[in-house]
């Protein structure tokens, strides 16, 4: 990478409920930490359905109404806990060295060796991609989605 396209950025990666029930944390961790980057932000946090909508609402128009729906209450806890623990990471090309060590969104494409290759599968009943994580995929998604996360509180239930 050459040094003009350089760049300090902000990338949120959050670690879905298949990732939280497996207990893939600490590997999802290690896995990241190859990149040098920075955490500046972590918390659990409880995706509501209006987060979890305005986090997907791409997805919503690009996709059919059943991936939406089905993507909306994985996020949401349906299918695993209601939980999410969410990380922001910081530093020089954040958002490109944090996918490359993702993979591909559907972990059927992705390469073996990354997070979603290992751990990610597509759920034979629903269809949803459960790829273990999410990655931020531009600086404008990346500050939207922060955003929409800071707005989302913990709860105590």
């Amino acid at each position: 990478m050459s040094k003009s396209k350089n760049k300090i950025q902000q990338c949120l990666v959050i670690i879905k409920p298949d990732g939280l029930v497996k207990s893939l944390t600490g590997n999802i961790l290690t896995a990241l930490s190859e990149t040098k980057l920075k955490i500046v932000g972590a918390k659990v946090l409880k995706v509501s359905k209006e987060h979890a909508e305005k986090h997907y609402e791409d997805l919503k128009k690009n996709k059919p109404l059943h991936i939406f729906e089905g993507t909306i209450n994985y996020i949401t806890g349906k299918y695993h806990t209601d939980r999410v623990f969410a990380l922001v990471y910081h530093g020089e090309n954040a958002i490109e060295k944090i996918r490359e060590i993702c993979g591909s969104t559907n972990p059927e494409e992705a390469h073996p060796t990354s997070i979603r290759g290992r751990y990610g599968r597509i759920h034979s009943k629903t269809g949803i991609f459960e790829n273990v994580v999410h990655a931020s995929d531009s600086e404008e998604t990346a500050k939207k989605e922060k955003l929409i996360h800071q707005a989302t509180k913990v709860s105590r239930k």
